[in-house]
C-alpha cells in the first residue's frame, strides 16, 4: 500500500471520526468545541484524502515525503482529537472564542495547548513541503 493509499485511508477514517464526534455535541462540557472537533475531523479528513489522491504527483526525495506524511497524520488527527478533549474536559485557554472564555484545569489545558500549537507547527511544515513539491 503506497504512502497516497494510506492518507487516504486515514483521511475517510478521520471523516468517520469526525461524524461521530458530531453525535456527542450536547453531551460535552462546552459543546462549541464540540462542534469544533466535529468540523474538524470531517475536513481534515477530506484534506487527508486529497493529499493521498495527488501524493503520487509531488516531487520529493523520501526524506520530505516522510515528513510530510508524518506532519499531515500528526496535525489533521490531533486537530481533531485536541479539540474534542478541550470539549470533554471543558478547557478553552487557547480557544477562547469556541470555549466562550471558559478555562479548565492547568494540567488538561496543557495538554490542549500542547497539542494545538504542534498541530498548527505540523500543518504549516506539510503544506509547504507539498506546495513545493507540486512546483517542481
Amino acid at each position: 500500500m503506497s504512502r497516497g493509499d494510506v492518507l487516504i485511508a486515514l483521511g475517510v477514517a478521520l471523516f468517520f471520526a469526525g461524524l461521530v464526534s458530531g453525535l456527542v455535541i450536547p453531551k460535552l462540557a462546552i459543546p462549541r468545541l464540540g462542534l469544533t472537533s466535529h468540523l474538524e475531523g470531517t475536513m481534515n479528513g477530506m484534506f487527508l484524502i486529497l493529499a493521498g489522491l495527488i501524493w503520487d504527483r509531488l516531487e520529493l526525495g523520501d526524506l520530505w515525503l516522510q515528513i510530510a506524511f508524518w506532519a499531515l497524520v500528526y496535525g489533521m488527527w490531533a486537530n481533531w482529537a485536541a479539540t474534542l478533549l478541550a470539549g470533554v474536559w471543558g478547557t478553552g485557554r487557547l480557544t477562547p472564542i469556541a470555549s466562550g472564555g471558559r478555562v479548565g484545569s492547568p494540567g488538561h489545558e496543557r495538554v490542549v495547548t500542547t497539542m494545538l500549537i504542534g498541530v498548527g507547527i505540523a500543518d504549516l511544515v506539510a503544506v509547504a513541503i507539498i506546495f513545493v513539491g507540486l512546483m517542481r
